[in-house]
């Protein structure tokens, strides 16, 4: 491995600097948004349960914002659940727009490097190739080892490049899909909060919306 990266030349560097950073922004993503975490099972139940025992109180509002992203957006509903419907709505859509935003933290970084990391190879292949050039303009042709030598190392900053671009595309693109489907998620069960707290749909199965 250190012969490969040593053979590509000094634009190795940032390309293996963009793969440690991909590889850790994949890890940090997969654990931020494990649905669990983002939107935990049932929580609108268990606030109208606490709601109709009368036990819904700063303290457990200050729980369930804490809880999880899902809950800080509906603890901004319930802080104005004396307000009107339309005052409910906005509060949670003013701190919606925070929550999406960490969701989607990361994620443009890992499209940088997806784009950035072919460019990074590509350059260092034109490089290399101009270094080649150069050692036909004072060897000649004649040696085919020697070119084949050049050309293969030219072109290992391309295959790097690609090696670290490809998969940071492909959990780009997985991760922003992922943050869409809970986004929608979390707008859902925000909607069925207001609902409930201002008596626009029917108490089931023993207080469980």
């Amino acid at each position: 491995m250190f012969e490969l990266l040593r053979a590509g030349g000094w634009l190795m560097l940032p390309i293996l600097l963009c793969s440690v950073v991909a590889t850790a922004i994949v890890i940090e993503r997969f654990w931020a948004l494990r649905r669990q975490v983002v939107m935990p099972d049932n929580l609108v139940g268990q606030i109208w349960d606490l709601h109709r025992r009368r036990q819904l109180d700063d303290d457990r509002i200050a729980e369930i914002r804490d809880g999880s992203a899902l809950g800080r957006m509906l603890a901004a509903g319930l802080v104005n659940r004396t307000h009107s419907r339309e005052v409910m709505k906005e509060a949670i859509a003013d701190t919606g727009r925070q929550v999406v935003a960490g969701l989607e933290r990361y994620l443009n970084s890992l499209g940088t490097i997806a784009s950035v990391t072919p460019l990074l190879g590509l350059l260092g292949t034109v490089l290399g190739m101009i270094d080649v050039f150069a050692v036909i303009m004072s060897a000649g042709v004649g040696d085919a080892a020697l070119l084949a030598g050049g050309i293969s190392k030219a072109l290992l900053t391309t295959a790097a490049g690609l090696s670290v671009a490809i998969p940071a595309l492909m959990f780009h693109r997985y991760f922003n899909n992922r943050v869409d489907k809970l986004i929608i998620a979390m707008e859902e069960q925000a909607l069925r909060l207001i609902e409930v707290m201002k008596g626009e749909r029917e108490d089931l199965q023993g207080g469980v919306p």
